[in-house]
């Protein structure tokens, strides 16, 4: 993985520079006249519970978004830079999920599950070049999973997230002591979560982390170094306990006159 670096300012001064209603509407949308759209659709039916508004918004969600199919999306899911955000086949956002893809997008797999109040997060105002989120084919993200796709979060196919789990593929800069951290820049590396990965609830996944393919990641485990494919990692830092298919190494004692009489 490469590490990127922005020095570019924090979210509020960029907002003083270009004037707050225009840093808004540019953050919430790829152009005025796209945030107009998406927002007279948004008041119509993003509220409507049910088969019927699931119906409306798969067949009025499609003048926004990039979709395979017809999406299953429930009401109240939050969408910003609606344009930049691709759905493949099948996909189902349940309710009150936000997925915010400025500007390089988010994009979900066929038949992958995004569960109530997920929240998928890029928003790039300081230019990272590979900021994005990708999640492969036949994925399930619990609920309330967050994931911060700043330096690049690539999630393979058949991935489970269980419920309350973190990535962050961020890190704020700390090392001018006369500055406060926010205004000091960020870096990324980014996180790839492999194929067929388990990633137990309420785990974090720090920046610049690889999960094997087939890994298994313990409820509330910290992940602060990459972790080997089929292996089982737990705790603060995660650190692998077990590999996955491979019989633990026993020492078997001999039978012999000493071990029957002591």
């Amino acid at each position: 993985m490469s590490t990127e670096r922005s020095l570019q300012p924090d979210a509020a001064e960029i907002a003083r520079r270009k004037g707050r209603l225009r840093y808004y509407v540019e953050g919430m949308s790829t152009s005025p006249a796209a945030y107009l759209l998406e927002q007279t659709l948004y008041a119509l039916f993003a509220r409507i519970p049910g088969l019927l508004g699931i119906g409306l918004r798969a067949l009025t969600y499609r003048l926004i978004l990039h979709s395979e199919g017809w999406p299953a999306i429930e009401d109240d899911v939050r969408l910003a830079q609606a344009g930049n955000i691709h759905l493949g086949k099948g996909v189902y956002l349940d309710h009150g999920c936000y997925l915010h893809a400025c500007p390089q997008g988010i994009f979900i797999g066929a038949e992958s599950f995004v569960m109530h109040n997920t929240e998928l997060h890029v928003y790039n105002f300081r230019g990272m070049q590979q900021s994005g989120i990708w999640i492969g084919r036949k994925c399930f993200i619990g609920e309330s999973t967050i994931i911060r796709g700043q330096g690049g979060v690539h999630i393979g196919d058949e991935v489970l997230i269980a419920p309350g789990v973190k990535v962050m593929a961020i890190n704020h800069l700390f090392g001018d002591r006369s500055r406060a951290v926010m205004a000091q820049g960020i870096e990324a590396k980014g996180i790839t979560i492999g194929d067929g990965a388990w990633i137990g609830a309420g785990a974090i996944i720090l920046d610049g982390v690889t999960v094997g393919a087939g890994a298994v990641i313990g409820a509330g485990a910290v992940v602060t170094k990459s972790i080997p494919p089929h292996c089982v990692a737990i705790g603060t830092p995660a650190h692998v306990v077990k590999q996955i298919g491979v019989e633990p190494t026993t020492s078997k004692r001999t039978s012999s006159t000493e071990d029957k009489g002591g």
